[in-house]
């Protein structure tokens, strides 16, 4: 078998890292936290980010086949787990669509109407339609999705996130009032606080998913060296990015008034209000909606595709398999379709489009932590079992390395899952039983699904060996 050739520089590295995380959705759920938003960044790029970026790196390049997480993990605890593990990655992403589908929608309304932002039922309607239009044009192939996508990276976050940090830079030097206080003491957040902790646990998501470029590792040139490097120039870059954007919104808007769906759209209307540019607003959220339509288009065919791969080894009944003529597996998006029109409903049921959203993140969340806690598990376990398996890269202090840096981002993953479950305070979500209860019956019965579905497929294979015979 031929060796693909190493042709991924450091530079194109570090590029593929960014655009997998770096994200102005998430910023507003940041600015929340005012000044002390960045000591918060720091701790988790350090505690969550970087254990994330050097075990999948090492993983990656062990076992290179398609299928990541769902191969690292089979590898360690068996077929089973390894398939629950790429369910998980599934699940995660079904909530995730309402909530950015959700920032597309109150962003569309700032160009013909900025109170509609609020409204759920237009945020509903928005949502479904968005959604399954967008589930519309993926069928059509990946020549389309990736136009899409490739319009939506530009317009979706690059030209959004820099006008946001060079008028945030410059409100900053033109001594206009400041919504935080700058100091030594408001960068320290009040970690006594439960209800600190708990809103810290929303910012996991916006520096989750660098395993996914670890699938390249083989690809790397000379990556003993360049993954390092990567990683801590990726991990530089991505947390100046998301620091500043962060900063350029907690500074003109008080943090208990902070929309973590159309927060976005609330600043760079204020700055462009304060230089006399309102008449770009409108054009600015079109460019914005669409951008992030495209980013959002990309992920509804990615995720089905990777669970339909590891589907092959029969653990989906068979009317899952399926795929239309231009190789999309029709079934399985047809299916994530139903499931987020009937989470979206939370926009009508919650008592505010905030809840609705934080409550659909949490879930989110809870789903990709349970994730890395088995990926984390399956990295110590391999080392130890399958020590003498090549692999290109490997965390500095072998076996020793590889448990704290292991185990680091498995007690940080296990500690926010828990804290996952407490509703935060300054967040309306109605009843805290609602709350918890919603979040423990949606893992219960995304964890079991697979069991019933491998239940199915095994009856589905019964069947049809009686009818051949």
């Amino acid at each position: 078998m031929t060796k693909k050739p190493r042709v991924i520089s450091l530079f194109l590295l570090v590029m593929i890292n960014i655009s997998a995380i770096c994200s102005i959705r998430n910023w507003p759920l940041s600015a929340a936290y005012g000044f002390s938003s960045l000591f918060l960044m720091l701790i988790i790029c350090l505690f969550f980010f970087l254990p994330i970026a050097f075990v999948s790196a090492e993983l990656a390049t062990g076992w290179p086949e398609s299928g990541g997480v769902f191969v690292w993990i089979k590898e360690a605890f068996g077929h089973q787990l390894g398939f629950l593990s790429i369910w998980y990655l599934w699940l995660t992403n079904i909530p995730w669509y309402p909530t950015l589908l959700s920032f597309i929608a109150a962003t569309a309304a700032f160009s013909f109407y900025p109170d509609l932002a609020q409204d759920k039922t237009y945020m509903l309607v928005m949502i479904l339609t968005l959604f399954w239009f967008a589930t519309w044009l993926n069928l059509k192939g990946m020549k389309m999705s990736s136009q899409i996508s490739t319009f939506g990276v530009v317009f979706g976050t690059i030209v959004p996130g820099l006008l946001i940090i060079i008028l945030g830079m410059n409100w900053l030097l033109s001594n206009a009032p400041l919504q935080i206080e700058l100091s030594r003491s408001s960068f320290l957040p009040e970690l006594n606080s439960l209800n600190q902790l708990v809103l810290a646990t929303g910012i996991l998501t916006a520096f989750a998913g660098i395993e996914m470029s670890a699938v390249h590792a083989k690809e790397v040139i000379d990556p003993q060296k360049n993954y390092p490097r990567a990683i801590f120039l990726s991990s530089f870059i991505i947390f100046s990015i998301s620091a500043l954007g962060t900063l350029s919104i907690a500074m003109v808007i008080p943090p208990s008034e902070i929309s973590f769906v159309s927060g976005v759209l609330d600043t760079i209307a204020l700055f462009l209000g304060a230089y006399n540019l309102s008449a770009f607003l409108p054009p600015i959220a079109i460019a914005i909606a669409i951008g992030a339509f495209g980013q959002m288009s990309t992920w509804i065919v990615g995720p089905s595709r990777g669970l339909l791969a590891a589907a092959n080894h029969g653990d989906l009944p068979v009317y899952l398999h399926g795929a239309n003529s231009n190789g999309m597996p029709t079934a399985l998006m047809l299916l994530q379709g139903i499931i987020v029109t009937f989470l979206s409903l939370l926009f009508l049921f919650m008592p505010s489009v905030s809840s609705s959203f934080w409550l659909l993140t949490s879930l989110t969340t809870q789903f990709y932590l349970l994730m890395y806690m088995l990926m984390f598990a399956a990295a110590i376990r391999l080392k130890f079992c399958q020590p003498d398996i090549p692999r290109s890269f490997v965390v500095p202090g072998g076996k020793i390395g590889m448990c704290l840096c292991a185990g680091i981002g498995f007690f940080t993953s296990f500690c926010a899952f828990i804290l996952g479950f407490i509703p935060p305070k300054h967040i309306e979500v109605g009843s805290h039983f609602f709350y918890t209860g919603f979040l423990i019956v949606g893992i219960i019965l995304g964890s079991l699904t697979p069991k019933i579905l491998s239940y199915l497929a095994e009856c589905f294979l019964v069947e049809d060996i009686k009818t051949k015979q």
